[in-house]
């Protein structure tokens, strides 16, 4: 899916309450969890150790950071929804809430789908505070949950 272009960040508000749209799917490999793992020396062997994995863990196989899944979400915003113009620069301002309901098994697919919840102008920029649901394929319950908080400088 194509993501949706908008001219202005004013333009945001016609999303107000709406699902955007939902991104491309991402296989999360073994290779990337090994490298998230020593970017932020966390090498639980839940995430690095396949044979502990399978024997140990609840999962059956690797599993990826939660904070992994979450870095992706600027990766899935950018194939579902972009503001090209009347903007000087866009920031990732913080997060309200995050949950990790489901695991993400090593090479699973996964995507997000994006929602806008509230737009609000502020002094030199529009706020927007998205729904973020990172789902896996074929799983049952999202495997992250977050309100992004982006801001939008005008």
């Amino acid at each position: 899916m194509a993501p949706v272009i908008l001219d202005t960040p004013d333009s945001l508000k016609q999303y107000l309450g709406k699902e955007i749209g939902a991104s491309e799917w991402f296989t999360v490999t073994q290779e990337r969890i090994a490298q998230f793992a020593e970017a932020t020396e966390d090498r639980q062997w839940i995430h690095l150790d396949r044979e502990r994995a399978e024997r140990e863990s609840p999962y059956g196989t690797t599993i990826a950071h939660g904070f992994l899944t979450l870095s992706l979400i600027s990766r899935f915003m950018k194939d579902v929804i972009q503001v090209r113009r009347g903007t000087g620069m866009t920031v990732n301002y913080g997060l309200n809430r995050v949950r990790f309901p489901a695991p993400v098994r090593a090479g699973s697919k996964i995507r997000a789908r994006i929602t806008l919840l509230n737009v609000t102008e502020v002094p030199g920029a529009y706020e927007s505070i998205f729904s973020v649901a990172v789902e896996s394929e074929g799983g049952e319950k999202p495997c992250c949950v977050a309100e992004l908080i982006v801001r939008y400088y005008v």
